[in-house]
């Protein structure tokens, strides 16, 4: 026997209980421009895109999908370092061994190579994405404060990778932190070796000496060590993955709040 076409389905039947509609308080669209964007307006998510795009702006070869792509590689990120993080130990005696273990023995493995070519990949995605936004003139007049909003993005990913570079707590990636850690000591008026730091004193009282610059603050210490190791865990694991969630999703909002995605010239 087949079944009655005129017969409402489970999922008819759910979306008319309490329980459905306490989720959902607009329902599916169904043809006009209002009830679509009802939708769009009522949910917390898709509120921060815009309810209506323009025929360019799914066109592949204006936007490349660069910034789709590198959110799409962020979330990818986001699941295989939580899985990463039941392994890894952020010490000096078993971060090594541990990332050993995560290529070599660990089911999960391939976790920690697609974490690593991802985070390549998502550094090169924002790069092209911010090329894109600045030959198409997209950062002009109404969207230079998003402009901004994305090179701040921009930099925290950049840190991000800086950050997790440490992480495998080998040769190449403890050396590599040191060359960095050298150069923030040369940051101006916050690093002892930078131009500008003499300048606060007061007296024979330096502020700003080898225990209190830029460099002992990222590194917890006058070397890499331990301190280093555990202060780059929580940046990369917590500390700047929260921020960067909130300026993605002030720049999603700002996108709809400009007008969506600019137009050509």
């Amino acid at each position: 026997m087949s079944a009655d076409p005129n017969k409402p389905s489970f999922f008819d039947k759910f979306k008319t209980t309490q329980v459905y509609r306490s989720i959902f308080r607009t329902g599916v669209p169904v043809s006009t421009h209002r009830q679509r964007m009802m939708i769009m307006l009522n949910s917390v998510f898709l509120h921060l895109h815009p309810v209506r795009l323009p025929k360019h702006a799914v066109k592949v070869r204006y936007t490349w999908c660069m910034g789709g792509l590198s959110f799409f590689i962020f979330l990818v990120l986001t699941v295989t370092g939580i899985l990463l993080m039941f392994y890894y130990r952020p010490t000096v005696e078993y971060a090594y061994g541990d990332v050993t273990d995560l290529s070599q023995q660990v089911p999960l493995g391939i976790m920690r190579e697609i974490h690593r070519w991802g985070a390549h990949l998502m550094v090169i995605t924002v790069w092209l994405h911010m090329f894109r936004v600045f030959m198409t003139g997209s950062y002009k007049p109404p969207r230079e404060f998003n402009w901004v909003v994305g090179v701040i993005l921009l930099v925290l990913t950049m840190l991000m990778s800086f950050t997790g570079y440490l992480l495998p707590w080998d040769q190449l990636a403890i050396w590599a932190i040191a060359v960095g850690s050298n150069m923030a000591g040369a940051t101006p008026f916050i690093g002892m070796g930078g131009p500008g730091a003499a300048l606060l004193s007061i007296g024979d009282v330096n502020f700003v000496t080898s225990v209190s610059d830029a460099r002992f603050a990222m590194l917890g210490g006058r070397f890499v060590g331990e301190s280093a190791l555990l202060r780059f865990y929580v940046l990369h694991c917590i500390g700047l993955p929260f921020i960067i969630m909130i300026f993605m999703i002030v720049h999603f909002w700002r996108v709809r709040k400009d007008g969506g995605i600019s137009g050509p010239t």
